[in-house]
This record gives structure tokens, sequence and C-alpha cells, in this order.
């Protein structure tokens, strides 16, 4: 009954639909009894564009600078933004990486994106799950590590992604950030860096 209504319905309802998910994935029109072949005919006039393989907005979908980080939520529920792409959301950085980077459960299966191009970390336990945000960025839930808990993180894996890159984002969040020094300290405990990085949190204070 649900697929005979939808297949009946106005285009008009499946682009309201679009509208409000933001991105939508194939399983997102399949749960609602959209047949696929429907969604290539609106690609085909134009009323829907598809953003990367299994990846669909409406042809007037408002892109913010931050479009990558909605596909790979919508295509990689679980992972969350972290390290540098997560300093760049914050403005913790000057750097611009090619590549989105989330962190994923260590025995989770490694997500295949042709594009946006991913780079994958493995976490686990309290450095996985403490710390997630949840912002909204066109329709779509984006879990990211929070300001302070990616700086702990960068100097978790400053070995990934150098030191220089740690200390910047540290004297960023200091300077940004003046009343986080608690939450920053709680994170280092939990990615065990609280030695690591005294000496350049005495250094900046």
């Amino acid at each position: 009954m649900l697929f005979v209504e939808m297949a009946s319905s106005p285009d008009h309802h499946i682009l309201t639909l679009v509208k409000r998910l933001g991105v939508v994935r194939p399983a997102d029109f399949e749960a609602r009894g959209i047949p696929r072949a429907r969604i290539y005919r609106l690609v085909a006039k134009g009323l829907l564009k598809r953003r990367a393989r299994g990846v669909y907005v409406a042809s007037d979908h408002p892109y913010t600078a931050e479009h990558a980080l909605a596909q790979v939520a919508k295509r990689v529920p679980n992972g969350v933004v972290c390290l540098l792409t997560a300093l760049r959301f914050h403005e913790l950085t000057t750097q611009l990486p090619p590549e989105v980077w989330i962190a994923l459960p260590e025995k989770a299966r490694r997500p295949r994106l042709d594009d946006p191009r991913l780079r994958v970390t493995r976490f686990s336990g309290a450095a996985l799950t403490a710390g997630i945000e949840t912002h909204r960025i066109e329709g779509v839930d984006v879990r990211i590590y929070s300001a302070s808990k990616t700086v702990a993180d960068c100097f978790k894996y400053r070995n990934k992604i150098g030191i220089d890159v740690a200390v910047e984002a540290l004297k960023d969040f200091t300077h940004r950030h003046r009343s986080g020094a608690g939450d920053l300290a709680r994170f280092a405990r939990i990615c065990r860096v609280s030695r690591v990085m005294r000496p350049y949190l005495d250094a900046v204070s």
C-alpha cells in the first residue's frame, strides 16, 4: 500500500522529502516505498542531483562549506569527524585537509567512498565515545568531536598530524575558549596526554 501511494504521488512530494532530509541515500527512498527508477527520472528531469555514489540532493540544495561532512555522515553514520577536519570545523587550524578525517571503532569495517576521500583513524573506549557533539549541516546530523576533545586528540595522534599542528590548535583554543581549561584537562586525561601537553600549556598560559 505504501509503495502504491508513493508511486502515485506527485514529484513534489518526493522533492519535499529530499529537502527535509538534506542529503539522501537510496535506502532513504526505499524505506518510504519509492522505487529507484522514479529517482532516476527525477535526476533526468534535473529536479534531483547525484552528488556522489549513492548520494542525492535537491537541485536547489543550499551547499555549505561543510558539505563533505554531511555526505560522509550520511554514508558513515557510525563515524565521528576528528583531528584535522574537526580542527578546521572549529576554526582551530590553518590546515586545509584534502580528506575528511573520521574516527571509527577498532573493529568497524572500513567504508568505501569514491568522494569525498576519507582518512580513517581507529579510536577505542572513552577516547571514542567522549566529547561527541552533533551539528546539523544541510539537514544531516553530523557527529564531530568538540573543540577541546579534538585538541587532546591531536596531541595523542601528533605523530600522524605533526606536533606543530597540535601546538597551533592548542594556542588557538586557549585564546578562543578561555573558560575551556577544565574540559581540555579532562579530555587530556581520557586521551592519556596530560604529561605531553603540560609544557605546551605552560608556554601558552
